[in-house]
Order: C-alpha cells, then structure tokens, then sequence
C-alpha cells in the first residue's frame, strides 16, 4: 500500500497535473508543497496525540482513513480546484502520520538491527513502487501530442483503497501512548531544538542541502513532460516514459541497494553516511537535467535511486541516534516540521527560478549548496549524541 502511494507523491499525481489539467507554475507547486504542509503539522499531531493519550498506530490509521476519503472525493469529482487541494490534503495526511511511525519503529525494531529491519520493510515497498509505476505508466494512455487522452479516474480510485489498507494495517501495529512531555503549548516539542546544540546544528545543515534538492525533485516530472516553454526546458516525453525514469528506475536501484545503506545505517558515522548520500543527490541532479542526452537523465535517474535508497533510512531513522528513547516522536516532529518549512519554500523557488534561469544552472547551483552544507557538517563529525536506548515492543524475529 505504501509503494502504491509514493508513486502518486513522486510522480503520477504531477504528471496529470501537467498532461490533463495543464496546470500553471502555482497549482503544480501547490501539489508539490502538500506533503510538506503535513511535515509542518508534525509537532501539533503529536502534541494532539499525546494529549489524548491515543496509540501511535491507531492515530497514524486514522490519518490514513482520511487519506483514502480525500481520494475518493478527488475521484469522483474530477474538478481542476479539487484535485489541487485534494492532491495537498492527501500528501499532509500522510507525511504527518511520519513521527507517529518512526516512533513505531523505535518501539518495535531492535537498536543493533534497526536500519536492517527498516531496509527490509522499505524493499518490500520499493518493489511495489517499480511494479506498479510501470504498469500504471504503460496504462495511462497518451494522444498524439503526449496528452492524457481522459482523467485517469481508476488510478485515483486505487491510490484511495491503498489508503485504506494502510490505515488497517496501522491498526494491527503494536504500539504506546506518547509519554507526557509537560506543558500545555501544542508546539512545544520545538524546545528540543533549544536544548540540544547538536540536533540544531544538524537541522541547520539539513536546512541547506535540503532546500538544494527539493528545489529541483518536482522539476523532474514538469521538464519530463512539459511541453516547452522556456529555453532548453521541457520534452514532452509519454506518461509511460516519465514514469520509467521518474520512479521505475530508480526504485529498482533503491531495491537493490536498501539493504546496503540499512547496514551502513547502523554501523557508519552519521555525519560521513550524511555527506555521501548528499553527493549523490548532487550528481543525480547534475547529470538529470544538465545532461543533453536521454543517457545522462538514465544515469541521473540512477543515482537519484542510489540517493534515495540511503537517504530514505537517513531521513526516517536519524533522530534515533539523538534523541531519548520516550522521545523519538518529538523529536522526529521537529526534523519533520522543519522538512515542510523548506519544502513549503523549495518547490515555489524551484518553479519560478526556471522562468528566470536555464535548467542546467540551477542544477549546477543546487549542486554547490549541497557541497557547501555538507562541508559545514563535517565540521561535527566526531561530535557524539548520548547513547540512549528503549525497549522494544517485539522480540527480535531476525533471531
């Protein structure tokens, strides 16, 4: 049910965006932005959940319940001001069922194998992602000028009994109610970033090779599809082919790969494992949309799964290693709600900068804010957050 959702999150949702709706820079960075929004509403899910003493899992399903009716209302509809606000309400229901997950995780996966164990439930996730991105790509038809022929209302009706699942599947997920923080404020998780200098210096960091790839992903579906407009910008490919580098490619990398960065996860110095994969975004952004050729977008697409794979346990797991076991949620609602602060600016920056700018120059300039970010964390890299351990929820199946 995940792998079927992240293609609409990564490509399908903008793809008919521009090939049915034709969508201005506005409406598609609106779409791009909603996940974001969810990120920015982290720390007040969490207040909200704690305060009611609910299980993680059974809010995260609620959250997903209401995901699968915000598709169905997308569906039935099939209305251009509807789709854009339904396309944002589904991408922040599920990016704010985020901490409530991660806090799963830490109560239920081992600390030693945890990278592992995430590694492995994202390759089962992966490989629906390729599967179903390339059949549903090879499904949607095209006319003679590379447009959607009729909305695609049967991809719609799937991304909303996905939803559903997933909603039942977090009801079955063992879990506990939050711990009680104190205080009344339904942000006061963000007081972490005041007393723990080290988290801050790394959202800091995270902050400016963050923005430098948000800003580019969205662009890869428009300057995929889009026809023209702006010099050396749009190719107009078919549905089939956009999602074939868009998402196919790439999660076959990640699912061969996922397992490698799960070790690496849990035996690498954050900081080093940080730097590298931000590198490799940085490549795959050169080579994407700098590249003249559909050769280079392949290699780009390739490096974006090689990315991906890592950063994807990075992103997910990360607070684990600094913050206190009965904390994991807060502390993930803050990285989460600073994700949407630059997700909310990045996909705007990125959609207007290409009417000013060529695409290769804002490649190349996205490149260097992810090398210059990279090396201000470095700086920190024999830094040591204090070892913190939980219990788990499960025994260890890998045993």
């Amino acid at each position: 049910a995940a792998g079927v959702l992240e293609t609409a999150g990564t490509s399908f949702l903008l793809l008919i965006a521009v090939k049915w709706f034709e969508f201005d820079a506005t409406a598609k960075a609106l779409i791009a932005m909603g996940g974001s929004l969810g990120l920015l509403a982290g720390p007040l899910i969490v207040s909200l959940v704690e305060n009611r003493r609910w299980h993680t899992s059974h809010a995260a399903a609620v959250l997903a319940g209401l995901g699968s009716a915000c598709y169905l209302v997308m569906a039935l509809a099939q209305n251009d001001t509807v789709f854009v606000i339904g396309a944002m309400l589904v991408a922040a229901l599920s990016a704010g069922a985020i901490p409530l997950a991660t806090q799963i995780y830490q109560e239920n996966y081992p600390k030693a194998k945890r990278g592992q164990l995430f590694s492995r439930t994202a390759m089962i996730r992966i490989a629906s992602v390729a599967v179903f991105s390339y059949f549903a790509g090879l499904a949607l038809n095209a006319n003679a000028k590379g447009m959607l022929e009729m909305f695609p209302q049967w991809l719609i009706f799937i991304f909303a009994g996905a939803f559903a699942f997933a909603s039942f599947c977090f009801s079955r997920c063992p879990s506990r109610p939050l711990k009680a923080s104190g205080g009344s404020h339904p942000f006061r998780s963000l007081r972490f970033v005041r007393e723990d200098k080290l988290f801050r210096f790394t959202l800091a960091c995270w902050m400016g090779f963050g923005i430098a790839n948000l800003m580019m992903f969205p662009l890869r579906v428009d300057y995929l599809a889009r026809d023209g407009g702006f010099p050396g910008y749009g190719l107009n490919y078919t549905p089939e082919r956009v999602a074939l580098l868009t998402v196919t490619i790439p999660s076959l990398v990640r699912l061969v790969l996922s397992p490698f960065w799960g070790r690496l996860f849990d035996g690498m110095n954050f900081f080093d494992l940080r730097v590298i994969l931000n590198l490799c975004f940085g490549v795959a952004t050169v080579a994407f949309f700098a590249s003249d050729s559909l050769t280079g977008i392949i290699v780009g697409a390739i490096f974006f799964g090689i990315a991906t794979s890592g950063g994807e346990v990075a992103w997910s797991l990360w607070v684990t290693k600094f913050a206190p076991a009965d904390r994991v949620a807060d502390y993930m609602s803050v990285h989460t709600f600073f994700t949407g602060v630059r997700g909310c600016v990045a996909p705007f920056l990125g959609f207007y900068l290409i009417e000013i700018f060529r695409i290769h120059h804002l490649a190349w300039a996205s490149f260097a804010l992810m090398a210059v970010a990279s090396l201000i964390l470095l700086t920190q890299r024999n830094s040591r957050p204090e070892e913190r351990h939980g219990e788990p929820l499960t025994e260890d199946v890998t045993e």
